[in-house]
């Protein structure tokens, strides 16, 4: 988002809590960074402020289903009184537009083959979820008892599974693949049958900046989205695997499933229709195609490659 952002022109801050990824270096290269807590509200208000933002997109979260499992009251403390915190901050700016970045899982999960749509349940079964259906719940809190009033559009924006190059998280699929792969190890599936709607990240990012600058112009816009791929790009962790080492000859993977493990959906679609008829917005790319960009995008850090040439330069062919 920061690549594509300056790649137009516009003048970018982040606020974050300090981050070790070495993607990170290159990206704070053309945008002021300023390191502090989304918890805290004082630093917040401070740095909005000072920066004076006319676009606002909300995306600080702890992201990890595992995790949450481990810590639920900082899940609690960073999704949602960092959501709070966040509208607070930018209730007292002369911000123009505001996205909240969630997620797939904020929906009550039925374990059902129809995609989920905005107006279903909005109660998520872990604690990495259902801090997240309460993200929600605040911002269209915040969005009817202050922003209306105010004439500012909210939008929340609902993800499918993202892929793409420069994520390391723990616990994760892809990242696991690669460090696998690059390690001449095994690749481990902890559910190999588990159905998601994995996306390469450029397409949620696109939708993101389509709604926060749309609405600024249209505040009949504002509202709540789901961004995935179509029904037939939802696929199993296994089949995404296989892409995988499609693409990266010689991995090798086997089934690990975990007796006791915290409990994760066994299968999970979304229904972009409502995006596609607002915006008349639709996927670029395929699974495939998504799985190809980002192993393209981690070989080529493998092979100790320009990564900010390579970024751009995907970001180039994505948005031609």
């Amino acid at each position: 988002m920061c690549k594509i952002l300056t790649g137009l022109g516009a003048k970018v801050c982040g606020y974050s809590i300090p981050m070790k990824d070495d993607m990170i270096s290159y990206m704070r290269s053309d945008v002021e960074s300023i390191e502090g807590d989304v918890r805290n509200l004082s630093d917040l208000k401070d740095a909005v402020s000072s920066f004076s933002p006319d676009i606002a997109i909300h995306m600080a979260a702890q992201p990890l289903v595992r995790e949450s499992y481990l810590d639920p009251a900082y899940t609690y403390e960073v999704n949602v009184m960092g959501t709070v915190n966040f509208m607070e901050a930018f209730r007292e700016s002369k911000v123009r537009s505001i996205v909240n970045v969630t997620t797939d899982k904020v929906y009550r999960n039925l374990e059902q083959d129809a995609g989920y749509k905005e107006d279903d349940i909005v109660d998520g079964n872990d604690p990495y979820a259902n801090s997240k259906s309460c993200s929600e719940l605040v911002t269209s809190t915040y969005r009817r008892a202050f922003f209306d009033a105010l004439g500012i559009p909210v939008s929340t924006c609902r993800a499918g599974n993202v892929i793409g190059g420069g994520d390391w998280a723990k616990d994760r699929i892809v990242p696991d693949c690669v460090k696998a792969a690059m390690h001449n190890d095994v690749i481990r599936i902890r559910n190999p049958s588990s159905v998601r709607p994995y996306q390469h990240v450029l397409e949620p990012v696109s939708a993101y900046l389509m709604v926060a600058i749309s609405q600024m112009n249209d505040r009949s816009l504002s509202g709540s989205y789901n961004v995935g791929p179509n029904d037939g790009d939802n696929v199993t962790t296994l089949q995404l695997v296989e892409m995988f080492a499609k693409n990266w000859k010689g991995v090798k993977w086997e089934s690990a499933e975990e007796k006791g493990a915290p409990k994760e959906s066994g299968i999970l679609k979304l229904d972009s229709g409502k995006i596609r008829k607002m915006f008349n917005w639709t996927p670029k790319w395929d699974t495939e195609a998504a799985v190809s960009k980002t192993v393209e995008w981690y070989r080529a850090y493998a092979e100790g490659k320009d990564m900010e040439a390579v970024t751009k330069e995907q970001i180039k062919g994505y948005l031609s």
